[in-house]
């Protein structure tokens, strides 16, 4: 029909003023017709009368002429509302209203009325009864106030929320009927109304009201003003729509979203626990408390036995949050042990992974935790606690531990709250399982870091020495950038820094093998270019054994992880007897020298190619340090992070910073690197200072002898007057005398040239013999027979270490005892 609806029996209301009345005979035929119709339609009487007036209308409306006039024909009338045609051909809405009547002779015939709808902006005037229909029947809240805010009149509907019935109501205040509302909130804004005319549509209440008075609910409220003819205000009425529903839709969306963003920030397992209690207080719960396993703190698999006997539960409290600051003090702190009883809720989640939730709690129960602080246990009431939902913390069909949501004054939990609390911490387990699993992970990799890098460093009297060593894995702690000290003969120390190619386990594990290396190259009193040689040659055979070739791109233009080609290493070698340094780098930043006076200067030290990557032989030099002087080894992390970029750049920005160190080593060392690397560095950073010290003169005894077997006595003597002066025991003489004895006759048997004896007295007295020769001794294990060859083998067993160094004009044979007496 148009899309028009038929509104039967509104007789009243219907405005006759300004309608256009024409007559119809019963079958529809015009049979009298008015100027007013002329003047709607067009159509003069002469044009009109005779014809069937459904030929006045469009198509659609002329089919409903035929059950129009079987109404009439009955007794019945009919308004509605029709388009019909003007004379012209446009069309023209009108509202219409047909009745039965009689003609002058006393024929039947239907009286039609025709008025014309402007714009659609007059119809038919609604009557009484359908606008009771309207309001009574509608399932919004509706109601009228006046201008002093007192109810005049509220529909049916508005009872759903309390305040009984709409004739109670009339003269009451919204806070007269709602006490628990904030009714001041509700009134400011219908004054705003009733002052501005301005409508407030979408105004949300969250609060109580008198039909939920435990429950928080929400109400979505509309006012708008009333005006007399004269727009001046009579009062404002408003509608109110229950959204609770959504509204709790949306609070669980926005705890699940900030969920999502603040649990699992990091990768440890209490900070985990806690961000999920903190996350849930408010917004679901009064008081939560998070209970894991212990084997799940230290980043094991969870461990099934505390289940499994009778008696208490314990777990481990990893994290609570409450509303109130009285929970806190009644329940166990983070980080210590909570047993719970083998038959109690908690332990019956934990065995069986289901959840629990009781609605209302006993208010005379004691809590289910044995062992309450401060020894007493203290009952539901006393704690005020009323409602409690458990869900287990499973993750990976695995569960590790229990989260407890209690609530004190909120509506008790129902069901839609235990599926939020589900939903809520199985997002939060896979976070506390991800942590579980990088505990452990970070334990294994931490332990490979504290057998690849030295825990503490050796005593020695060579050298003060401070290290700092910042990762670019702050996850792992792991880099590929190391640092040793290693004690060598003669008082002598070996600093080194080097460098492996990436970051992580993998380069940390190839940084282990070059360690290794250099303390067994170390061990054989190697100079420093040739341990960089054998380095290169490991390199070279570790990337074939492994398969790397020379060249194995990482896919971003460097050498992929772990792999020894690319490293880099600088090897220092310092002697306090005298002061002189030694050393060379293989692809490695130059150390810095820090002279005594504050003044930094750069060693001008020739650039070995890096290992593995093959070029011209090593380099060393030698220098000489003043007594205080302070060398500074580091990788090339150090200077990466100016603005300029470039290694110039980089030493003067280390020179600004090294000058602006103070006297005490490890702080200075600290403060260089918090100056010039940033907390979480792109590449990692080694630095290692070490600050030179001289024997004094009275620690060292040195004679030379001439290559005659006869004055073995006289060095035995002059050796046994020395340990006198230094006030060494009876014990130690004797076995220096027979050390001195036997590596002077092998220096003169064996070898030629000048023969020297050196004793120092440092941490441990050292027997030193240089001869001329070029070969080294070999230990043999002589036959009961034999006339010779025993004295090496004596050596072995008096000395606590020994060995044999080349220097450039001979050999060194050495031999160390621990004192056994202190200096006087």
């Amino acid at each position: 029909m148009g899309g028009h609806k038929e509104q039967g029996g509104a007789r009243q209301g219907f405005d006759v003023a300004d309608a256009a009345p024409l007559l119809l005979d019963p079958h529809g035929l015009v049979a009298g017709w008015t100027v007013h119709a002329e003047r709607l339609l067009g159509h003069r009487a002469e044009e009109a009368v005779g014809r069937k007036f459904a030929d006045l209308l469009e198509a659609e409306d002329a089919e409903r002429m035929e059950d129009l006039l079987d109404r009439c024909r009955t007794g019945g009338d009919w308004t509605g509302l029709m388009t019909a045609l003007h004379r012209d051909g446009r069309p023209v809405p009108v509202s219409v209203r047909a009745a039965p009547t009689t003609a002058p002779q006393g024929r039947s015939a239907v009286l039609v009325l025709l008025s014309e709808l402007e714009d659609g902006a007059r119809g038919w005037d609604m009557s009484r009864g359908v606008l009771e229909q309207i309001v009574v029947g509608n399932p919004i809240g509706l109601a009228i106030l006046d201008t002093e805010l007192r109810y005049v009149w509220s529909n049916a509907a508005l009872e759903q929320w309390g305040g009984g019935p709409g004739r109670s109501r009339v003269g009451l205040r919204v806070a007269d009927v709602q006490p628990g509302m904030d009714s001041e909130a509700v009134e400011e804004r219908m004054r705003h109304v009733l002052r501005t005319g301005e409508q407030v549509v979408g105004y949300e209440y969250v609060g109580q009201v008198r039909s939920a008075p435990l429950r928080e609910t929400a109400h979505m409220l509309s006012f708008t003003r009333l005006e007399d003819d004269r727009g001046e205000p009579t009062g404002v009425y408003y509608t109110v729509v229950d959204v609770t529903d959504r509204h709790r839709a949306r609070q669980r969306l926005a705890l699940l979203d900030r969920a999502g963003r603040y649990i699992g920030r990091t990768l440890d397992v209490t900070t985990t626990a806690q961000e999920l209690a903190d996350v849930a207080v408010p917004g679901l719960a009064d008081f939560v408390t998070v209970d894991l396993l212990e084997t799940v703190l230290r980043g094991a698999e969870p461990d099934p036995e505390p289940l499994a006997g009778s008696g208490r539960v314990p777990l481990r409290r990893a994290g609570h949050r409450s509303l109130y600051e009285d929970l806190p003090r009644t329940s166990v702190d983070s980080g210590a042990v909570v047993a719970y009883l083998a038959d109690s809720p908690p332990v019956r989640c934990l065995t069986t992974g289901r959840s629990w939730r009781q609605e209302q709690l006993d208010p005379l129960a004691v809590e289910w935790a044995a062992d309450a602080p401060e020894g007493r246990e203290s009952t539901f009431l006393e704690l005020g606690l009323q409602s409690v939902m458990i869900v287990p913390i499973r993750a990976r069909g695995v569960t590790l531990g229990l989260t407890t949501f209690f609530r004190r004054r909120q509506s008790p939990f129902d069901a839609d709250d235990l599926h939020l609390a589900e939903d809520l911490v199985s997002r939060a387990a896979v976070c506390v399982d991800n942590a579980r699993r990088y505990t452990r992970e970070r334990d294994a990799t931490l332990v490979l870091q504290r057998s690849l890098l030295p825990r503490r460093l050796p005593d020695q009297d060579a050298v003060e020495v401070a290290v700092c060593y910042r990762p670019a894995d702050e996850l792992t702690g792991l880099g590929g950038d190391w640092y040793d000290l290693i004690p060598l003969s003669g008082a002598r120390v070996a600093l080194v820094v080097g460098e492996v190619p990436g970051h992580g386990i993998d380069a940390a594990a190839a940084m282990g093998r070059l360690r290794t290396a250099v303390r067994t190259l170390a061990a054989i009193d190697l100079p420093p270019e040739e341990v960089l040689a054998h380095l290169d040659d490991l390199a070279l055979r570790s990337a074939r054994d492994d398969g790397d070739g020379e060249g194995d791109d990482d896919g971003e233009g460097g050498v992929r992880q772990g792999n020894s080609v690319g490293s880099a290493c600088v090897y220092v070698v310092y002697d306090p007897a005298d002061g002189r340094c030694t050393m060379a780098a293989a692809g490695h930043p130059a150390p810095a020298v820090v002279a005594p006076d504050g003044t930094v200067g750069f060693v001008d030290l020739p650039q070995g190619p890096a290992l593995g990557v093959g070029g011209p032989p090593f380099e060393a030099v030698e220098l000489s340090l003043d007594e205080g002087s302070t060398l500074v080894l580091h990788t090339d992390g150090l200077l990466a992070h100016g603005d300029g970029g470039t290694e110039e750049a980089g030493r003067e920005r280390l020179r600004r910073a090294l000058e602006d160190t103070e006297r005490e080593l490890r702080p200075s060392c600290q403060a260089v690197v918090d100056t010039l690397v940033p907390s979480r560095p792109e590449d990692d950073v080694a630095l290692l200072m070490a600050r030179t010290r001289r024997l004094a003169p009275e620690q060292i005894a040195a004679w030379d002898l001439p290559p005659d077997p006869a004055v073995v006595a006289d060095a035995r003597r002059t050796a046994q007057d020395q340990l006198s002066r230094w006030g060494l025991d009876e014990e130690l003489k004797f076995t220096t005398e027979l050390l001195v004895s036997e590596l002077v006759t092998n220096a003169i048997r064996h070898a030629s040239g000048r023969v020297r004896l050196r004793l120092i007295r440092e941490r441990t007295l050292v027997c030193e013999v240089l001869d001329g020769g070029a070969s080294a001794p070999h230990l043999r294990h002589p036959r009961a027979m034999d006339e010779g060859g025993r004295g090496l083998l004596l050596v072995s067993q008096l000395a606590e270490r020994w060995g044999t160094r080349f220097v450039p004009d001979g050999k060194i044979i050495w031999a160390e005892q621990p004192l056994t007496a202190s200096p006087e």
